[in-house]
């Protein structure tokens, strides 16, 4: 199903990897050795002090309150629950992260993608006024656009629930447009530290939101749903030191964008614009290019698998080594 079709599933070990989204090859040193010092706990059930611990340093990092913190198995986790709010009609902007759609159309929820055009801005969106459930992502994937607070403040509406996606939020420096310190009662933030901190295989992010909605989300959550080495790398990755060094990255990871992007266009690429962890560009030859580029051990993330883009497009994750990238792109006739 194209729909359930991810950037993990087009690079294969030894391949140069464009396609997915994770910023390093393994967690930093100081992480790993903060979960190694919990694996004499494994014998035991998470602890209501880890869930706290997990909760208070988000809620420090955002501005919260505990009550406010939602720990989850991954962002994803967060829209596998949103059938659990019994939306009657859920609009999502488009071209977006796909689970969303996916859990609600699972769950009999019927979904819009209202569908937004190049160069995929927020104030052209069309949202039907009835959607009573809104998920929109802020920087988009795969689009890489940030939309500003106005524009996303401008969806609520009485009796209607926002959720805003910012699984690459602390990727853009400053984080100018995020959400996720306004405790709104109608807005829920879901936030992921599976990008900056190389930890997709522990799956590891948080839900921002009024405690009334938050515990709709979990009504029927299943009991122990993070574990303890979750927990603790949650808490970890919020502590102030790590948030300092989460945006010093950002900064350099914006300056190696801007590179990448010259790159790119410099060999034919049509750009959207944006603040991303990946570039997302358009090339009539997209199709054949990305498959002269497995060839050559170079994977990047087809885009037609998401509603609103074809075959033209293709998405790259912003890595040191996209002189390859764009050199090999240079080698491809076109």
């Amino acid at each position: 199903m194209a729909d359930r079709y991810h950037g993990d599933q087009a690079a294969a070990p030894g391949m140069l990897d464009f396609a997915v989204n994770v910023r390093h090859a393994r967690p930093p040193e100081w992480l790993t050795r903060r979960l190694a010092e919990r694996l004499a706990d494994l014998a035991r059930y998470p602890s209501p002090r880890d869930v706290h611990r997990a909760q208070d340093a988000v809620a420090a990092r955002h501005g919260r309150t505990r009550d406010e913190v939602l720990p989850l198995a991954g962002a994803a986790e967060g829209f596998a629950l949103l059938p659990h709010l019994r939306p009657a009609r859920a609009a999502i902007v488009s071209p977006s992260f796909t689970e969303p759609a996916v859990a609600l159309g699972a769950a009999g929820v019927p979904v819009e993608h209202v569908v937004l055009e190049p160069p995929f801005r927020l104030d052209e969106a069309r949202v039907p006024d009835d959607a009573d459930l809104v998920v929109v992502g802020n920087p988009t994937n795969p689009t890489s656009v940030l939309h500003t607070r106005a524009q996303l403040l401008a969806l609520r509406r009485p009796g209607r629930i926002l959720v805003v996606d910012e699984a690459f939020a602390d990727a853009v420096p400053g984080e100018p447009e995020s959400l996720a310190g306004d405790p709104l009662p109608d807005v829920l933030v879901l936030r992921s530290l599976t990008k900056t901190w190389a930890l997709a295989g522990l799956r590891v992010g948080y839900a921002l939101g009024a405690p009334e909605l938050l515990a709709r989300l979990t009504a029927r959550r299943a009991h122990w749903p993070v574990g303890t080495l979750q927990l603790t790398a949650i808490a970890a990755c919020c502590d102030p030191r790590a948030v300092a060094e989460a945006a010093a990255g950002a900064l350099r990871l914006s300056q190696l964008r801007a590179e990448m992007v010259a790159g790119l266009e410099s060999v034919g690429a049509a750009v959207v614009d944006g603040r991303a962890p990946f570039v997302l560009f358009r090339r009539r030859d997209a199709a054949s290019l990305r498959n002269s580029l497995e060839r050559r051990g170079i994977a990047v993330r087809r885009c037609d698998t998401f509603v609103g883009l074809d075959e033209r497009y293709l998405r790259a994750a912003v890595r040191p080594e996209w002189p390859r990238l764009v050199d090999a792109i240079a080698g491809v006739p076109r």
